[in-house]
């Protein structure tokens, strides 16, 4: 254990060594902010070196270590340094003595309360004592369920105690420099309430809460504040009831505070989360700054004024981060988009200016099309088609006056739209749609047999050449697939015209899309079903999946089943989960998802109705229903518009499949183009330039040409891994994100009839059952299901890890319980009053973190008594 270290000691260096809350402190000290006297005590992972205690991670060993740390006696140096230091404060002086690990406050997690805490501590002994209780909660089971989640090494945790001089606190609590619901930066947001902060922070009472940016006050809300922690005379601090029913801050204290704020943050360079207090003569102290690691990384702008930003992952369904190789090809294909419409950059590598990467995912600016007459009317239709919930978010964004229109937006797009169509010769081909539809269902399979052709590389390609090819191939891809786009339009474009004619609602139309033909993943399904329905079930049904693949690459499955997955990989086998990421690797490569999925299909009954063949067969039908339905409605209300809506919901369901096959085509090109990468990264091993061929993909197209010529790579792709596997614990990823850090998404919205109302803590919105818990001990909860509590400190966190969201009686968006759930990912509402007896165990309710809102499935089932 080392000795202790004025804060004026402790530099950047220093920051594994002594603990992330403490440097900071330290260098606000230096910096001339208001900050407790202090010092820092550190010790390393375990302080038990000595005992040769195994510390395997698990409950028991957890709390063997505990003990242990508690049962052993404080080294004699170190021990004499904090009383020496304690004396040199002066008599009594009461202190706060917290606990800051290298677990927390890092770059890419942030727990809050991970270890302990004690306030007020009064007299060298109990400072001693309560130094090695901070010492011991390195090992508490929330901070080693935290650990463990994150993927931290146990090993390597190193934690400083911060022993601070009390400030005699008349109001106190919690700071954000950006809001953390909607994520806005430099938008404060403060909770306050009267006494220790620790009222605020644990969730024990229902703050004041004030939000202020640039200068202005945006919101005044008080809180009931019906409790405030207190310093005792001679140490510790106890609860007592308080009646506050008037706000704690004044405007000017909010101001001031604010202003602290911006200094903190403009100092660490990014948005802050502080705890502070106000003394009795009215001075500011922070007695806390740490990085606010929720909020998602914002994009680069690539031009001033408001930005809107579109994440094309989670249109995409990949939630998680793309491979560096992964990044570089979509750069390729944007380029080629946008060298569609006249846009292309002049280095194609570069990607196009609307494509940006933050947070390792791609997002695609919106703002010319938001700020475009023509772009308001055809981007919310361009959505319809796949990302429905955002056109709700799109049209929200056209009264912000930060996106109005801007001046000549209608001729650029226009002209940049006349490109597009000239290009995808979109004319004759809605004509061939209309008037032909098999030479239209012709070009859209040409596509693909040419395609088939360009990815053939020659084996004695070298591996510069497979760059080459890579780059032309990426850059073509777009052009070439995009072309199926006019026969899919007017499918859906006659769709929308039956509409018109019958007079019925899209929505009612639906099934008239059911079981349709020419969709390659439907298709795909059902080769794979057909394939079961002949392949003899015993070697699947008592083997794991693992060894099913061991068998099936080592030929030695029953003939039937052999042959049938190899061809069914030879055609679909350029396929996987996160396939838009040509790093990851693909069915062919991996079959464990179609042997596994064959085995499920060969535990269903072929006849049964729920076989994917009967399902498609019933949706066959019911869209058949349908058509009639819709040709009847539009018949009765004029004679010639039944024949009309008969031919457009014809064409509709001959092309509305077609959707679907551009992205197949895409991910082939993308398969290709990895088999030919994985070789060149095979040459780059060869030269020691790389520790393994998939090692290419943490490269990009540029850097791996470089290392043709030699070098080594190894250390960048090692932290680059590492880098990828942070960012892949992310646990959530806005659809729609603004350049200043707001996410339309996580705005508030009206509370539905019946809703309760809380305080938005964590946004999200999910739906499940209820778990009322008033205590944690030996308490229970079932992955998804939402705990509704009465408040949480740090011993309720381990509940989080299954939690699908979280309600509480007592706190503030700044609270425990919010903090921790943001860091998780999970939608959470507090301070809803009474929520554990209006709230049932195994009631059916709807969370949505934004709203600040709560309903159950049936507002007749909330219960109207209180405790």
């Amino acid at each position: 254990m080392n000795t202790a270290l004025d804060f004026s000691e402790i530099d950047g260096g220093m920051l594994a060594e002594v603990g992330g809350k403490a440097a900071n402190l330290g260098e606000l000290t230096r910096a001339g902010l208001p900050v407790p006297p202090g010092w820092v005590l550190t010790t390393d992972a375990y302080g038990l070196a000595a005992t040769g205690l195994d510390l395997t991670p698990d409950g028991t060993l957890a709390e063997r270590a505990r003990r242990h740390l508690l049962e052993a006696p404080v080294p004699d140096a170190v021990h004499e340094t904090i009383v020496k230091h304690y004396a040199a404060l002066g008599p009594d002086v009461a202190v706060a003595v917290r606990s800051s690990a290298t677990a927390e406050d890092l770059p890419f997690a942030s727990f809050a309360g991970q270890q302990d805490t004690y306030l007020n501590v009064v007299g060298p002994e109990a400072v001693v004592e309560a130094v090695r209780r901070c010492w011991a909660s390195l090992w508490t089971d929330r901070a080693v369920a935290y650990r463990e989640a994150n993927g931290i090494d146990h090993a390597a945790v190193r934690l400083a105690v911060v022993v601070q001089v009390m400030v005699d606190a008349r109001v106190a609590g919690v700071m954000f420099t950006a809001n953390p619901v909607t994520g806005r930066r430099r938008e404060t947001v403060i909770d306050a309430s009267p006494g220790l902060g620790e009222a605020v922070v644990s969730g024990a009472v229902n703050p004041d809460r004030f939000v202020a940016y640039d200068g202005d006050i945006l919101e005044r809300r008080a809180g009931d504040k019906r409790v405030a922690v207190r310093p005792l005379p001679g140490g510790g601090t106890e609860r007592v009831e308080t009646a506050h029913n008037d706000l704690c801050l004044t405007d000017a204290e909010v101001l001031r505070l604010a202003a602290l704020g911006r200094r903190v943050e403009d100092h660490y360079g990014a948005p802050q989360d502080t705890e502070w207090a106000v003394d009795a003569d009215g001075k500011l102290w922070l007695t806390q700054a740490r990085p606010i690691t929720t909020l998602y990384p914002l994009p680069e702008p690539a031009r001033p004024g408001l930005r809107v930003y579109f994440s094309l992952n989670v249109v995409q369904g990949v939630m998680g981060p793309l491979t560096p190789m992964g990044l570089a090809a979509f750069r390729l294909i944007g380029g080629g988009a946008a060298g569609i419409v006249g846009h292309g950059p002049a280095d194609p590598l570069d990607g196009p200016a609307f494509m940006s990467v933050s947070g390792q995912r791609l997002w695609l600016d919106l703002t010319t099309a938001l700020r475009s007459r023509p772009g308001r009317a055809v981007l919310p239709r361009a959505l319809t088609l796949g990302e429905a919930r955002g056109v709700a978010l799109v049209r929200r964004l056209f009264d912000d006056p930060r996106l109005e229109l801007a001046r000549s937006s209608r001729r650029p797009f226009l002209r940049g739209l006349a490109r597009f169509a000239r290009r995808v010769h979109l004319p004759s081909r809605v004509f061939l749609a209309l008037t032909a539809p098999e030479r239209a269902l012709g070009y859209a399979r040409m596509v693909g047999e040419v395609l088939d052709r360009r990815l053939r590389v020659p084996a004695t390609a070298t591996p510069a050449q497979r760059l080459d090819h890579a780059e032309r191939l990426l850059a073509a891809t777009f052009p070439s697939i995009v072309s199926v786009m006019p026969i899919v339009l007017t499918g859906y474009g006659l769709f929308a015209l039956a509409g018109r004619l019958s007079g019925l609602p899209l929505g009612e139309m639906q099934d008239v899309l059911r079981g349709l033909p020419h969709n390659p993943t439907t298709e795909m399904d059902l080769k794979l079903w057909e394939l079961a329905t002949r392949v003899e079930p015993e070697p699947f049904a008592e083997l794991t999946v693992a060894e099913l693949v061991r068998r099936y690459e080592a030929g030695e499955l029953p003939p039937v089943a052999q042959r049938g997955v190899a061809a069914f990989l030879a055609e679909y086998g350029h396929r996987g989960v996160a396939e838009i990421d040509l790093g990851v690797p693909r069915w062919s490569e991996e079959p464990a998802h179609i042997l596994g999925a064959l085995a499920n299909y060969l535990r269903m009954d072929a006849g049964s109705d729920l076989a994917p063949a009967a399902l498609f067969a019933k949706g066959e039908a019911q869209a058949r229903a349908a058509a009639a339905r819709v040709t009847a409605a539009a018949r009765a209300r004029g004679r010639w518009r039944g024949p009309v809506t008969r031919f457009a919901l014809r064409r509709t369901r001959a092309y509305a499949g077609l959707r679907e096959l551009p992205k197949f085509y895409l991910v082939k090109a993308l398969s290709g183009v990895r088999h030919s990468l994985l070789a060149v990264g095979e040459h780059l091993a060869g030269l020691g330039v790389l520790d393994a061929p998939g090692d290419v993909f943490f490269l990009d197209l540029r850097e791996a040409r470089a290392a043709l010529a030699g070098g080594d790579l190894r250390e960048l792709v090692a932290r680059r891994r590492a880098e990828h596997e942070r960012e892949s614990r992310r646990r959530h990823v806005p659809r729609m994100l603004l350049s200043d850090g707001t996410e339309p998404e996580a705005l508030a919205t009206p509370a539905a009839e019946g809703a309760l109302v809380g305080t938005a803590a964590s946004a999200g919105t999910v739906t499940g059952r209820a778990r009322v818990v008033l205590d944690p001990v030996g308490a229970h909860l079932e992955p998804g299901e939402i705990l509704v509590c009465p408040s949480t400190d740090p011993g309720w966190t381990p509940l989080f890890l299954t939690a699908g969201g979280l309600v509480m009686e007592m706190g503030g968006a700044m609270s425990h319980g919010a903090v921790v759930a943001r860091e998780y990912g999970i939608p959470a509402v507090v301070g809803v009053a009474d929520a554990t007896h209006r709230i049932t165990t195994g009631q059916e309710i709807e969370l949505d973190g934004a709203a600040g809102t709560v309903t159950p499935s049936s507002p007749d089932q909330v219960s109207t008594t209180s405790a």
